[in-house]
């Protein structure tokens, strides 16, 4: 490695706003977060689910009536 090119390496603490602290590796000192996996909704297993049924309904009700208007025409055909 080239001397005085790279920036200086720390022992970094990061401090979670629920007050967690866990050491990594950093470029500052100090870091302060306000979520961690320790708080995370989805690490801790209190996450909210979307009800994505609901999306897929939505979308056949809105182009139901082109597969209708679809197959009426397909019937006129044969």
């Amino acid at each position: 490695m080239k001397e005085d090119i790279h920036p200086k390496y720390y022992k970094a603490t990061v401090q979670c706003a629920c007050g967690n602290q866990f050491e990594t590796g950093s470029t500052v000192e100090e870091i302060k977060v306000e979520i961690c996996s320790k708080c995370h909704p989805f690490f801790t297993g209190k996450q909210k689910l979307v009800d994505s049924a609901g999306r897929v309904e939505r979308f056949r009700r809105k182009y139901a009536k082109f597969n209708k208007k679809a197959q009426g025409e397909e019937g006129t055909k044969k």
